[in-house]
């Protein structure tokens, strides 16, 4: 599984995202970072239908960044 970068321009601030794939157990899962933070976590979630932040540091990502790169993730499996 290779690394992915893309941009995103949130309420005008721009993101500089990278998430690189990995296999977990049946699913794919991604270790994301943005803008040079630490890395957090994304797996797909079916109670809510997208990708989401799954470790302790979640709080930190504001709710409209891990939505568009939630967004993104599921883009790049389809």
């Amino acid at each position: 599984m290779q690394n992915q970068t893309f941009q995103l321009l949130i309420d005008g601030v721009p993101y500089q995202v990278n998430a690189e794939a990995f296999k977990f157990n049946e699913g794919v899962r991604y270790k994301v970072s943005y803008n040079q933070s630490d890395d957090f976590i994304f797996a797909w979630d079916d109670n809510v239908g997208q990708y989401i932040s799954i470790d302790s540091d979640s709080p930190k990502i504001p709710s409209n960044v891990e939505t568009a790169i939630a967004v993104q993730l599921e883009r790049m499996t389809a």
